[in-house]
């Protein structure tokens, strides 16, 4: 991990060059360009007429909607999970999703700064159906999928040691080739975020099924990184996440939003009032969080279609419900 810090530190000044002005780079394409997962159920899939979907795609959505007034506007470059940060920090993409765990490493070694937490995430474990293993206590001596470029294999390392097992990780550069592995019987078990895990199980393919061991070895918050050097792309990213769990906060949805200004809420009209005043800071046009509600609906909307209950991950949202709700989403006042 040092190594590769070290490494990535002599590129940094120029990826803070690439940062000068992100906005009015998205502005000069027409498109805001994200770079997502090659394929993972809820965050980032492509189907077979090559429409995009998932709480990743939504967002990157949402941010197109804000600064360039069309969701639509939004391009995914799909990258392995070694690829992100480089893709990133060359600005080949304006904007990292692809379930990317924040962390300090990454933010004071890779040039690269975290705009807020999209899921609260944990890693966890997954065994075939018919594996006899039932607790993450019997993996010991057991071989254990993980895929490059993620933290889960120096968190599998620090779990074992903490517990006295001796697992031996096997690496591979997607999560596909890990599942696979795993399937053939090369691995014990694959070890990933439990909503990777979870979208895995839910697509596994004709004759595959799998299980999920009930612990959970480490916090995983996911969320959308920009290039370091450029706060006011940073802050516009930053406050879309923000309006977007607002929103939820305040019931205020897709097929509502319209309708905002006609609410006599004292909360509404302080939003509708930066949405106008702020614009001209951002140097984005008016009515910009009501453009990210309308484009994808709130926070909670985005993780029950992609992640939630009614599909087919079937995730429940814990603690990504809103603070006024039990959970710990929380965005500062829109004002």
């Amino acid at each position: 991990m040092l190594t590769a810090l070290l490494v990535a530190g002599a590129s940094l000044a120029s990826s803070i060059a690439h940062a000068a002005d992100t906005l009015a780079g998205v502005k000069a394409r027409g498109v805001v360009r994200c770079g997502v997962s090659e394929g993972i159920a809820g965050f980032s899939q492509r189907d077979s007429a090559g429409r995009w979907s998932g709480i990743d795609v939504d967002f990157c959505r949402a941010v197109a909607a804000v600064a360039l007034g069309d969701a639509d506007k939004a391009v995914f470059v799909p990258l392995r999970a070694a690829e992100r940060f480089p893709a990133l920090r060359l600005g080949t993409i304006d904007l990292l999703l692809r379930n990317t765990t924040w962390t300090l490493s990454r933010e004071a070694g890779l040039g690269v700064l975290f705009a807020g937490v999209l899921l609260y995430d944990s890693q966890g474990f997954m065994v075939t159906a018919d594996s006899p293993t039932s607790t993450a206590a019997q993996l010991s001596g057991a071989t254990v999928c993980v895929e490059k470029g993620t933290l889960h294999g120096d968190e599998l390392g620090d779990w074992s040691t903490a517990h006295g097992l001796t697992i031996k990780p096997l690496v591979f550069d997607s999560s596909a080739l890990a599942v696979a592995a795993l399937a053939d019987g090369r691995c014990n078990a694959y070890t990933s975020d439990v909503a990777t895990l979870a979208a895995v199980r839910a697509s596994a393919p004709g004759g595959r099924s799998f299980r999920m061991l009930p612990e959970q070895i480490s916090k995983q918050p996911l969320g959308p990184a920009v290039r370091n050097g450029d706060d006011g792309w940073f802050t516009l990213v930053r406050w879309v996440l923000f309006a977007l769990i607002a929103a939820d906060e305040r019931d205020l949805t897709q097929a509502n939003a319209a309708a905002l200004h006609d609410s006599t809420d004292p909360a509404v009209q302080r939003m509708l009032r930066a949405d106008s005043d702020m614009s001209r800071l951002l140097g984005i046009a008016p009515e910009w969080s009501l453009r990210a509600v309308q484009s994808v609906g709130n926070y909670g909307e985005m993780f029950e279609r992609n992640l939630g209950r009614g599909s087919p991950l079937g995730l429940d949202r814990g603690l990504n419900q809103p603070w006024n709700r039990g959970g710990i989403m929380y965005a500062p006042p829109l004002q």
